[in-house]
């Protein structure tokens, strides 16, 4: 099928509503607003959920159980530490020193991609399985930081 024989669908592509362009238009005097009311006026602005004055679903719901507040971490790989292999002691202040992280003071977790061969003693947040292995077998250690 050649390219020039492609038609649009009909209905898929529609005219701009040309707004306020006098009675000949339809579309002049309201624009398409209706008269009067919340909905007609310039600046309307409600957020989302607004129902017009009454009380919002959100609202009305009830709030029970438990709700998590999920803690974003700074992702480090032990592929980034091997150039780190002159500090034999690797902290979250050291990471942000060498640009790993941005902040020191945020949770770090360090991942299990790649491998490390000097024997460094790790501090941080978090730690995963496959990182725990890894530094463990290059003879270094994992410290979790609170």
């Amino acid at each position: 099928m050649p390219l020039n024989t492609l038609v649009s669908v009909k209905g898929s592509s529609t005219r701009k509503k040309l707004l306020g362009r006098g009675p000949g238009s339809g579309h002049g005097k309201t624009s398409t607003r209706g008269h009067k009311g919340q909905r007609a006026r310039s600046g309307r602005d409600f957020y989302l959920g607004f129902e017009g004055g009454q009380s919002p679903l959100i609202r009305r719901i009830p709030k029970r159980g438990f709700h998590h507040q999920n803690k974003e971490c700074q992702l480090v790989n032990l592929s980034a530490l091997e150039g780190i292999t002159k500090i034999s002691v690797i902290d979250p202040k050291v990471l942000e020193e060498k640009g790993l992280i941005k902040n020191s003071h945020g949770l770090v977790k360090i991942l299990g991609e790649g491998q490390l061969k000097a024997a460094l003693t790790i501090k941080a947040n978090r730690f995963s399985k496959s990182a725990i292995v890894k530094i463990q077998k290059a003879g270094g250690t994992a410290e979790r930081i609170p």
